[in-house]
């Protein structure tokens, strides 16, 4: 790479391409199909570019009881950053929020993500970050979360949201999440300086503001906390 932004990390090198502004925001409509759960607690795993960014804005999320960075659509040997890198592996950078249903909907959780959280036109990309790892995935829990999701996707096409760029977001079953390693969790949080950080993250967490000011959290829930 001719650029970097590099920064180390628990005594590891990390090498991201040099940063670029964040795509803006896009006001979505709110999902036609919501249905209440009895549950008091559910999880969604979501994949949407670099998991730092994607963790930060749901670790913001009123009703996220835990959000952590990590690795899903592979294999667990290959469930690693060096490897997922060659884009080859299946995985997908992906983040396992869970939330309490009562307080924030699954359908919601999708409008935030499609909202502020990433661009679903980018095929393979998000950003300055390119490969399927980095790829927009839903990786759905269970056929209820398939059929939510791709419900809003039809909707969110047959209102025209992004014009005339198509969501080219995935949804895959029944594949298994794998935790990333120690150093990236909480990383917007650690490194709020950080140049990727600056330009590609934290603009998100101000649109996570201003757009849904109801769901925002102030304080963050993070990984080291336990929470």
């Amino acid at each position: 790479m001719l650029a970097t932004s590099a920064a180390i990390v628990s005594g590891a090198l990390w090498l991201r391409p040099a940063a670029h502004a964040a795509e803006a925001a896009v006001v979505v409509p709110a999902p036609s199909t919501d249905p209440a759960t009895g549950d008091t607690s559910a999880t969604a795993v979501l994949a949407g570019g670099c998991f730092w960014g994607v963790q930060g804005v749901f670790q913001h999320v009123k009703g996220v009881t835990n959000a952590v960075s990590g690795y899903a659509g592979g294999e667990e040997s290959t469930a690693n950053y060096e490897t997922i890198g060659s884009g080859r592996t299946g995985h997908a950078e992906s983040v396992r929020i869970s939330y309490d249903p009562r307080q924030i909907s699954y359908a919601r959780i999708l409008q935030i993500y499609f909202s502020v959280a990433h661009d679903p036109t980018q095929l393979n990309r998000q950003g300055p970050d390119t490969g399927t790892q980095y790829r927009s995935t839903i990786f759905a829990q269970n056929v209820e979360q398939a059929r939510i999701a791709q419900a809003y996707i039809a909707q969110l096409t047959q209102a025209k949201t992004f014009g005339s760029k198509p969501i080219v977001t995935t949804i895959e079953l029944q594949k298994r999440f794998y935790p990333a390693e120690a150093y990236h969790q909480d990383y917007l949080t650690l490194h709020p300086a950080d140049e990727y950080i600056v330009y590609n993250d934290l603009p998100k967490i101000d649109n996570l503001r201003k757009l849904f000011p109801d769901r925002y959290s102030t304080r963050p829930v993070l990984v080291k906390n336990g929470a």
